[in-house]
């Protein structure tokens, strides 16, 4: 299995963007002294949810920071980028990082960004499938044209080219449809369960290179990994979640936070190193994805935030991959060795 970090960037009360995002690259940094196998980087637009505007740009600080920690975006959000562009930058990252980078991208939603950077409604309703093919041309060969509904130029030649397949965030069907139609790899996002997330692997038709996104927080017991997390995750994602304004004015029904909290403490890897192991290899199991990258900043605190990283690589990764070496993911066979630190 491949286990990584899932960089939000989050923004607690009180805190100052510029020093969250700095604290973002120290926690890549951490990732990889701690064993993990990557480090995935969320783009969010005027919001506290996460304050990172730009994830490619902050991989490739992370990279110059790191020498073997795999780095990707979670994601680029392609309907407010220009596929080519967003290739270019992707290709700069990829050759700066000596290959360790991999492009995601998703469609987003119908936010106020549409309309901020000019690429509006149409395009994110009907141009997703147009955006995707015209960033798998510019990564796929020297040369580049288009002809279709909302790009349309004259052939010019990609500097610096690459060869790259991107990752596609998929929460809905006809995503998923898109994603399989091009034979890409999905990326499935921590607000859903095992179920949901197999019954989209068995939508897209393979297992392969599949990547599910959760919430991941060790402690020494359960019930305390769990009260913790209850306690400090509101105060984030209440003004956070409130960020997301719609673009034409279209009712967004509230989340309540309390539940959201409850679901993700209760699906996820939180709680005791034993726990959070056994619910990583069950994801696997459940759903055929042996790539999961863990949200790690619950706590709002960088300082802790830190520590459950070196918890999570000391204490729980050795179980995780312990297992996987014994066998196909299906849990712990037999009651853990104690981990030394």
């Amino acid at each position: 299995m491949r286990i990584g970090v899932f960089v939000i960037a989050a923004q607690f009360p009180g805190q100052e963007p510029g020093r969250v995002l700095s604290d973002a690259v120290e926690l890549i940094v951490a990732a990889e002294e701690a064993g993990f196998d990557d480090a995935w980087i969320a783009e969010h637009h005027f919001m506290s949810y996460g304050v990172c505007p730009s994830a490619i740009t902050l991989a490739a600080a992370a990279a110059g920071r790191t020498t073997r920690i795999g780095l990707g975006t979670a994601v680029s959000v392609l309907s407010t980028h220009h596929p080519v562009a967003l290739a270019e930058q992707a290709a700069m990252v990829h050759h700066l990082s000596s290959g360790r980078f991999t492009l995601g991208v998703g469609r987003g939603g119908p936010w106020v960004d549409l309309e901020v950077f000019g690429t509006g409604l149409e395009r994110f309703e009907r141009g997703f499938g147009e955006s995707l093919d015209l960033l798998l041309d510019a990564l796929s060969g020297d040369r580049i044209a288009a002809d279709g509904e909302f790009f349309r130029f004259r052939e010019v030649r990609m500097v610096p080219d690459a060869r790259m397949r991107p990752v596609v965030a998929c929460t809905s069907g006809p995503t998923v449809a898109l994603a399989a139609q091009r034979g890409l790899p999905m990326l499935l996002g921590m607000h859903i369960g095992d179920a949901e997330k197999a019954s989209m692997v068995a939508r897209h038709g393979s297992a392969g290179g599949h990547i599910a996104a959760a919430v991941g927080y060790v402690a020494d017991s359960t019930a305390q990994a769990v009260r913790e997390l209850k306690e400090s995750m509101p105060r984030w994602l209440g003004p956070g979640l409130a960020g997301y304004v719609p673009v034409d004015g279209r009712s967004r029904p509230p989340r309540d936070v309390g539940e959201y909290v409850d679901l993700l403490t209760r699906i996820h890897p939180v709680g005791s190193a034993e726990h959070c192991a056994e619910t990583i290899l069950r994801t696997a199991k459940n759903t055929g994805i042996e790539h999961v990258i863990l949200m790690v900043e619950g706590l709002g605190e960088h300082r802790r935030t830190l520590e459950n990283v070196r918890r999570l690589g000391r204490e729980v990764l050795p179980l995780v991959r312990r297992a996987g070496r014994a066998g196909p993911p299906g849990g712990l066979s037999s009651p853990p060795a104690p981990v030394s630190g």
